[in-house]
């Protein structure tokens, strides 16, 4: 997949949105609550319990995701009135334990040659059995850069208790389930002390929370104004990008993404980068950590079958 960096700011925004408005939802008014269409009024340390429970939800599906393996079809499109697909690929996305591996399944309607299948299947025992070398400086290096992801993360997340004002909007219906709305917009106030929170700046969001689960079920940032990267030089990020992913229940308890949509332009140093790609997720298996999934692996590449994706 082709993905600019620049999208990507937007993406980490609004999921810090996301998890902001949760961790900020106990300190509603009355005035919201009535918007958001609750018949009785919750009290204040109902709405803590709620988003207590709410944030150790989310905080224990994204701990999940990375021992999980899935089926990723990934399709990028022309922009306008009658799209052409541009690339079609399938792949299967599985754990590394400081990450994920892709293996491409098909491309373009053609599936992979099974030798070819079979390589990407030893790479990927190769990394399981790196990951379970502690003392081997590339596994340092690996579990180091995964660890400073999750830190930016919760950094980013602390940000926005500052760079965004909410706005609790009347509930709405998701795949037969009601959704708490929370429209997000950045607050003129925020100052930003680096690339990320800046980007924030940029970029509106709203999320929807389902309500029986206390799950994040949707989540949508848009790019009011352009971002520019390095001062410009090194690219910049269009008005109007728009960013998009929804989760759902894929084990009891695991809310998990099921689709993503990224639509933008951008620049690239010199070159204009336009993308529209779908990104559908499916064929969710707990693999578990590298021990657990190297195992499995293992299993894949003993049986010599091809991996079967559901269409």
């Amino acid at each position: 997949m082709k993905r600019s960096p620049f999208l990507i700011l937007a993406a980490i925004a609004a999921l810090a949105c996301a998890a902001n408005a949760l961790e900020h939802a106990s300190v509603p008014t009355a005035i919201a609550l009535q918007n958001a269409g609750t018949s009785a009024r919750p009290s204040a340390t109902d709405l803590q319990a709620r988003t207590d429970k709410l944030i150790e939800n989310q905080h224990r599906d994204d701990e999940a995701l990375e021992e999980y393996e899935r089926v990723e079809h990934q399709v990028d499109r022309t922009g306008g009135a009658a799209p052409r697909v541009l690339e079609d690929k399938l792949y299967r996305i599985v754990p590394t334990g400081t990450g994920t591996l892709k293996i491409l399944l098909r491309e373009d309607g053609r599936d992979v040659d099974p030798a070819a299948y079979r390589q990407q299947l030893q790479s990927w025992r190769e990394v399981l059995e790196l990951m379970l070398k502690p003392d081997d400086p590339r596994t340092k290096s690996a579990y180091a850069k995964a660890q400073k992801k999750k830190q930016d993360r919760v950094e980013l997340v602390a940000a926005t208790r500052q760079a965004y004002i909410q706005n609790w909007l009347p509930p709405e219906t998701i795949n037969g389930r009601v959704c708490d709305v929370i429209d997000l917009t950045p607050d003129p106030n925020f100052h930003p002390k680096n690339i990320y929170q800046d980007a924030m700046t940029h970029v509106t969001a709203k999320i929807w929370v389902d309500r029986a689960s206390l799950q994040l079920s949707r989540a949508e940032a848009h790019v009011t104004k352009d971002l520019s990267i390095g001062g410009g030089i090194l690219g910049k990020l269009y008005k109007g990008g728009v960013f998009s992913f929804e989760q759902a229940e894929v084990a009891p308890g695991i809310w998990l993404p099921i689709r993503y949509q990224f639509d933008y332009s951008a620049r690239k140093f010199l070159f204009l980068v336009e993308e529209h790609q779908v990104i559908e997720v499916s064929q969710y298996r707990h693999d578990g950590p590298p021990k657990q999934a190297l195992t499995v692996a293992i299993n894949d590449l003993a049986s010599g079958k091809m991996f079967t994706a559901g269409q």
